[in-house]
């Protein structure tokens, strides 16, 4: 196939690139940017130069078209509503990893990215990417919607229990934190190593953008889910997310019980490995791979369920879940260009 990645100057578009020219089903892949057209991309980023040099193209929707198979748009939000149905009307294949195709209802979408997003048509189109649970719809997906960091973690830490409706809808309580990779490659005040540095802060309190997307699949999974209380916090590391979720069981549960419905949920997943009991899974353990490690605990004294799941945001939560999206749109084995261990320490 040939592969076109929009947005190749961020950190989710040369993650794309890593994985993507070490795929054994891509013959090409052809990068784009709107504000470094014509420049290597090595000038942005230099160990990006092993195999020759890789240059910006300008963003020509009508080129794009006639010589790529599929899109990746590695884009800030706004963009991709505008660029994807350009392509989508052609026949071409996108996979979005903004978040301007992932909340159904515009008026949602409007309220908490603050700006408008794609026509309706396109946003029930869209196929939500969280491979895990929804292979049958990614099979067959034009366009398709790569989930967020922070949902990607949450969700796939909660899912069984929701799933099988074993927690009060009204308990759930996820504490999420980031490493500063999530916020981009854009310097800013929130971001300056000065501020970061042995510093933790809470941020977007009540107010994350990724609250609508967790709370929308969760009530796809139980209509009975309505609002959660999510919070984020940024951490002093590069790549990472630790959500740790805490949810009140309806009934008296065991940790064993726990344990066989999270190992028979994810037998058939190539990337969510469930710990045994008693431990927890942290940051470092899933560095630059696409794995998801989940710990869960069960406190007998107050009824209530922990779980605690990590993943590299840049990996998991952005480009490694995309390629493992492309390998379920084309038939190809899921892991192809993403089977590799976790870099420790």
């Amino acid at each position: 196939m040939n592969i076109a990645v929009i947005g190749a100057t961020g950190y989710s578009g040369v993650e794309l690139l890593r994985f993507l020219r070490h795929h054994p089903y891509i013959s090409r892949c052809s990068l784009y940017s709107s504000s470094q057209e014509g420049v290597p991309l090595s000038h942005s980023f230099p160990h990006a130069r092993e195999e020759g040099e890789l240059i910006l193209q300008k963003i020509d929707m009508e080129q794009i078209a006639a010589t790529c198979d599929l899109v990746f748009f590695a884009t800030p939000p706004g963009v991709s509503s505008g660029l994807a149905p350009l392509l989508i009307e052609k026949g071409i294949k996108v996979i979005d990893l903004s978040g301007d195709f992932r909340l159904k209802d515009r008026t949602v979408y409007e309220k908490w990215y603050k700006r408008q997003t794609a026509s309706d048509i396109y946003l029930q189109q869209a196929v939500y990417g969280l491979t895990e649970w929804n292979k049958e719809e990614i099979r067959g997906a034009q366009l398709l919607s790569n989930p967020g960091c922070y949902p990607t973690a949450t969700l796939l830490g909660l899912a069984p229990l929701v799933k099988h409706r074993l927690i009060e809808e009204d308990s759930i309580i996820v504490d999420a934190k980031s490493g500063v990779s999530g916020a981009g490659r854009q310097a800013s005040l929130n971001t300056h190593f000065s501020e970061t540095n042995e510093n933790v802060k809470i941020y977007k309190v009540n107010e994350h953008q990724h609250i609508p997307e967790i709370e929308q699949m969760l009530q796809m999974w139980d209509e009975h889910v309505q609002l959660i209380t999510f919070s984020t916090h940024l951490i002093p590391m590069t790549r990472g997310i630790m959500a740790t979720i805490y949810a009140k069981a309806k009934e008296d549960l065991s940790l064993e019980m726990l344990l066989d419905l999270y190992k028979t949920s994810y037998e058939d997943s190539k990337f969510v490995r469930v710990r045994k009991p008693g431990q927890f899974p942290a940051t470092k353990e899933v560095y630059g791979s696409n794995y998801c490690d989940i710990g869960i605990a069960y406190d007998e004294r107050t009824g209530r369920v922990t779980v605690v799941s990590v993943i590299d945001n840049l990996v998991k939560g952005a480009a490694g879940q995309a390629i493992q999206n492309l390998n379920v749109m084309m038939g190809w084995d899921e892991d192809s260009g993403l089977a590799f261990a976790p870099i420790y320490p």
